[in-house]
C-alpha cells in the first residue's frame, strides 16, 4: 500500500492543486484560494491539533518537486508550532525547514521566471520568522534543561544573525537584478522589510530605516502582481504582517533617532487603518491576527510617549482619544515630575536580541550562573531611551515657563529651574538641538523642527515667539471622507429581502 493511500482524498487532492497552480498554471486567485482558504479548512478538518503527513508521505501527489516540497514542509510546521508550544528541538527543527526552503528557492533564481506568487506573497512570514526567532536564542534557558541548552549548543548555526542575514541579503541581491522576475523582486521587497526588522531588534536604527528607501522612496520601480504593476510601497502594504511589523519597528526606530514626527505619522496612520479594521472584522479574517491586538497596544504606548514629548505632531482626533484613554495615569504622572516614560517603553519595545552567540557550553558546567542572555541588549536600549527621556523632562519644563511669557529674563528663567545661570545656558542651546531632525518627505529627508515655540537669546533676555498657528482643514474633510466611505461600504454588504 502507498503511503498516501493512507490519507483522505480531500488532502491529496489539496496537496495535487497545489503543486499545480504554484509550479505551472500560476493563477494568482487559485494560489491564494488553496494556501490560504482551503488549508485553513482542511486543516480544522483532519488535522486541528495534529501534524500533517510528512512530505516523504505526500512527494508523490507533486512528483517530487523539491522546492515544493520544502514549501509545504513549511507551511505544515508553521501550523504545527501554532497549535502546539514548539520547544527548542521544534525550533532547530523550523530552522533547518527554512535553510532548506530558501537554499532551494535561490538555487532556482536564475531560471526561474514563473510563479510561487502566493508562495511570495506570504514568504515574508518565513522570512520574518528568520529574525523572530532568532529571539530565541536569546531567551533565558531555564536552568534545569540541560537538554535544551546542549542541543543549542550543538547547533550553535540555529537563528545566528550573520546567517539570517546572509540569506535575506541574497534575496535582496537576487531580486534587485535587471533580469528579476516578478517573483524575486517582490521577495527582495520582503526581505527589505524583514533586514529593517531585525536591524532594529539589533538596535542599529538608522540601518533599519536605510533598508525601507527602496520602500519608501523608490515610486518608478514597478512589479507586475496579475494584471496590475504596483510599487514597493503597494506590495508592502497588499500584506498586512508585512505592512504592520514595517510600521511598527520604523517608529520604533525614528523615536529612538529622535525623528518624532516621522514616528507619529508611521505609527498614527497603522493605527487608524487597524483602529477601522477591528471594526468592520477585516483584520480578524488575516492568519495571525491574536497578535495585532497586541501590537495595536504596543504602538499606542508609543505614541503616548511622542505626543508627550512632540506636541506639534499631527495625530487623528480617534487616536489621540484612544491615547488619552489608555495611557492618562502615565501621563499625569510625568506631567507632576515622576517616571513614567520608562514603563510606557518597557510595555512598547521589541525583543532586542544581541547579535552574537551565547556560549552555551560555559552554562553546561556545574555551578555556572545562569545569566538571563539577551537582557543585556534589552537594558541597554531602555537606559539609552532613558537618558533621552530625563533630558526632556528638563525640557518640557522650560517649554511650560517659557510659553508664558514673550522675554524674560536668563537669570529668572534659570531660577524657574531650579538652576544657576551657567548651568542653564546649555540647555537653551539644547532645546533647540533636541527637537530639531530629520523629516521624510517627497524628494526626500529634510531637515525640520518639532518646536512649537520660536525663541532666541539676547542681552541676557529671552525672547519667545508662539509658533505660528496655520489653520488646516483637510484633515477634517478627509476624515468625513473615509467615514462616509465605510459607512457606504456597510450598507453595499447588507441584503435587504423586499
Amino acid at each position: 500500500m502507498a503511503s498516501d493511500d493512507l490519507f483522505p482524498d480531500s488532502v491529496k487532492d489539496f496537496v495535487f492543486d497545489l503543486h499545480d497552480v504554484s509550479r505551472r498554471s500560476f493563477i494568482p486567485s487559485e494560489q491564494h484560494s488553496l494556501y490560504v482558504g482551503s488549508f485553513r479548512d482542511v486543516t480544522a478538518k483532519y488535522f486541528p491539533t495534529s501534524a500533517w503527513p510528512t512530505p516523504a508521505q505526500i512527494s508523490s501527489e507533486c512528483g517530487g518537486d523539491p522546492l515544493f516540497l520544502s514549501l509545504y514542509a513549511e507551511l505544515t510546521l508553521r501550523h504545527l508550532q501554532s497549535v502546539k508550544r514548539p520547544n527548542v528541538h521544534n525550533r532547530i527543527e523550523g530552522w533547518h525547514t527554512y535553510r532548506q526552503l530558501f537554499d532551494l528557492l535561490l538555487s532556482e533564481a536564475p531560471e526561474e521566471e514563473g510563479g510561487f506568487c502566493q508562495f511570495r506573497t506570504t514568504t515574508y512570514c518565513a522570512a520574518a520568522k528568520f529574525s523572530s526567532d532568532n529571539d530565541g536564542e536569546n531567551k533565558a534557558i531555564p536552568s534545569h534543561v540541560a537538554d535544551a541548552i546542549d542541543a543549542l549548543n550543538s547547533n550553535r548555526d540555529a537563528w545566528a544573525v550573520e546567517t539570517v542575514l546572509y540569506y535575506l541579503h541574497r534575496l535582496v541581491a537576487v531580486g534587485s537584478g535587471s533580469n528579476a522576475s516578478a517573483t524575486y523582486r517582490y521577495l527582495a521587497i520582503l526581505s527589505l522589510v524583514t533586514i529593517s526588522r531585525l536591524e532594529c531588534l539589533l538596535g542599529d536604527y538608522k540601518a533599519a530605516i536605510s533598508a525601507l528607501d527602496v520602500v519608501y522612496n523608490d515610486h518608478d520601480t514597478k512589479v507586475p502582481v496579475g494584471e496590475e504593476m504596483k510599487s514597493a510601497e503597494e506590495l508592502v502594504n497588499g500584506v498586512f504582517p508585512a505592512r504592520l511589523s514595517l510600521a511598527y519597528h520604523a517608529g520604533v526606530s525614528y523615536l529612538m533617532l529622535r525623528r518624532y514626527k516621522d514616528a507619529v505619522g508611521v505609527l498614527g496612520g497603522i493605527c487608524l487603518f487597524m483602529q477601522r479594521g477591528f471594526k468592520t472584522g477585516q483584520l480578524r479574517k488575516i492568519p495571525g491576527s491574536e497578535q495585532f491586538n497586541k501590537l495595536f497596544d504596543r504602538m499606542i504606548a508609543l505614541l503616548a510617549i511622542l505626543t508627550h514629548i512632540c506636541p506639534t505632531a499631527i495625530l487623528d482626533d480617534s487616536i489621540a482619544s484612544i491615547v488619552r484613554d489608555k495611557h492618562a495615569n502615565n501621563l499625569s504622572k510625568i506631567e507632576s515630575g515622576e517616571e513614567g516614560y520608562e514603563d510606557l517603553f518597557v510595555f512598547a519595545c521589541p525583543k532586542f536580541v544581541n547579535a552574537a552567540v551565547p556560549d552555551y557550553a560555559q552554562a553546561l558546567k556545574p555551578g555556572a550562573e545562569m545569566m538571563p542572555y539577551g537582557q543585556d541588549a534589552y537594558k541597554l536600549q531602555v537606559h539609552h531611551f532613558m537618558n533621552e527621556m530625563t533630558a526632556h523632562q528638563t525640557l518640557r519644563k522650560m517649554r511650560s515657563y517659557m510659553s508664558l511669557y514673550t522675554s524674560i529674563g536668563v537669570e529668572k528663567l534659570a531660577s524657574f529651574n531650579d538652576m544657576k545661570v551657567e548651568e542653564f545656558e546649555p540647555w537653551l542651546t539644547c532645546f533647540k538641538h533636541k527637537v530639531r531632525q530629520l523629516e521624510r518627505g517627497e524628494g526626500g529627508d529634510k531637515m525640520g523642527t518639532a518646536m512649537d515655540i520660536h525663541y532666541y537669546v539676547g542681552e541676557n533676555l529671552v525672547h519667545v515667539d508662539e509658533a505660528e498657528k496655520v489653520r488646516r482643514f483637510e484633515t477634517f474633510f478627509m476624515k468625513q471622507i473615509a467615514n462616509n466611505d465605510d459607512i457606504l461600504r456597510q450598507v453595499e454588504r447588507l441584503r435587504m429581502d423586499v
